[in-house]
């Protein structure tokens, strides 16, 4: 019998919020059920989500993404409570369980630190019904902050695992070309279209197509697959899974 694939989905802050920063309890509902379906299709899942300081915003207050990093920190931790009570309460009309890990770069960094990770992910996925969600551990770290690393985070919790597909799901439908047009529906080097990143972001997101270009590049580089599809069409998750769906597609270098 075949191994459970496992797949690595990262989730970005304009898939999971509303234009007010506030979490969209509606689109967030479709994603849990589209994921659910994976698992329920003998898949283990990994979820690297963000969200935190998007949901923490409106309980400061705030209008718009905050400038200053201690706001930034606070508001991730109140939004990051609020985050996992949204993904438990969901999962848990599907029999599913979540489990948290909040990470930052030095525990991928450090090798010691790193085989924990490694340790604790396996036994995770070892369970029937868990679901691991990781987040970037915004309430402490700094640098992180600043370049949006839960993109590359998820490129490396998928290369730590071995996992054969990474799906990164944003607001828009995969990698556009400069000036606009339909998008790129696959890519086997992603050096030649590095340049199609145009630098813009959600308001109460960290990063943008840029980023989402680094860690595709990461992961394709190390023999992890790499998907960038809408996540607010979350009913083409499965398409996507099987090698198809409307997205665009980094085939991996080896």
């Amino acid at each position: 019998m075949d191994a459970p694939q496992r797949i690595v989905i990262k989730i970005g802050t304009g898939v999971l919020t509303k234009e007010d920063g506030t979490l969209d309890s509606a689109s967030l509902a479709r994603l849990v059920a589209a994921v659910a379906d994976l698992q329920a299709e003998d898949r283990h899942i990994v979820l690297v989500s963000s969200g935190a300081v998007g949901a923490g915003i409106s309980a400061l207050g705030l209008k718009e993404y905050p400038e200053d990093l201690p706001t930034r920190q606070a508001a991730a931790a109140i939004g990051q409570t609020r985050l996992m009570h949204a993904y438990e309460n969901l999962f848990r009309s599907f029999e599913t369980g979540v489990a948290q890990l909040l990470l930052t770069a030095g525990d991928l960094d450090s090798p010691e630190r790193r085989a924990r990770v490694s340790d604790t992910l396996q036994r995770l996925l070892a369970e029937d019904g868990i679901i691991p969600i990781i987040n970037e551990n915004d309430s402490v770290a700094v640098e992180e902050l600043a370049v949006g690393d839960n993109d590359v985070l998820s490129a490396r919790v998928a290369v730590l695992l071995g996992a054969r597909l990474l799906v990164l799901l944003t607001s828009v439908d995969g990698l556009y070309p400069p000036g606009g047009g339909e998008i790129v529906k696959e890519v086997r080097e992603v050096d030649e279209v590095l340049f199609f990143a145009d630098g813009e972001k959600g308001k109460f997101s960290i990063g943008g197509m840029e980023t989402k270009l680094q860690a595709v590049k990461l992961a394709v580089d190390a023999g992890v697959e790499t998907v960038i599809a809408n996540g607010r069409k979350p009913e083409r998750l499965a398409g996507i899974v099987t090698d198809g769906g409307d997205a665009t597609r980094f085939r991996a270098s080896r």
